[in-house]
């Protein structure tokens, strides 16, 4: 499986995202924007829940090029200290578990498209516990 954009990760094992790093003032973005101002810049894969909101409907198509069934799922601001916020899909957490400020990590998880072969997309989820449980959700 591939990722749906090329140069989103980088990569190394486990992989990160690739943000932009503006040559001038060295503020950071993502996604890396095209052109000659921003260099690539390979993100952290830790951070930290900034804001989120739960999308609880079947975007419009196109652009949505999801597959046919829906479920919802968590849309998310993860702040990457130092460096810039990211908006991602939460997963492998519970609705009502989900809170400003837990810790998250990156991960990749499959985009099933309407007609064509899934890609893998960029989500973060809460760091594991010891025990190897993500935060947040029951046994």
């Amino acid at each position: 499986m591939h990722a749906i954009a090329e140069g989103l990760f980088t990569e190394e094992t486990p992989p990160r995202l690739v943000g932009g790093r503006h040559r001038q003032t060295g503020r950071i973005v993502f996604p890396c924007p095209a052109g000659s101002d921003y260099e690539p810049y390979p993100l952290r894969r830790q951070g930290t829940l900034w804001s989120f909101t739960i999308q609880r409907y079947r975007p419009k198509s196109p652009p949505y090029a999801g597959s046919d069934s829906f479920e919802p799922w968590p849309v998310a601001y993860v702040e990457l200290p130092d460096e810039t916020i990211v908006e991602s899909r939460l997963a492998n957490v519970a609705f009502d578990a989900i809170t400003i400020g837990m810790p998250l990590e990156l991960i990749q998880i499959p985009f099933e498209r309407s007609g064509a072969e899934p890609v893998l997309v960029h989500a973060f989820q809460p760091i594991s516990q010891p025990s190897g449980q993500p935060t947040g959700v029951s046994a």
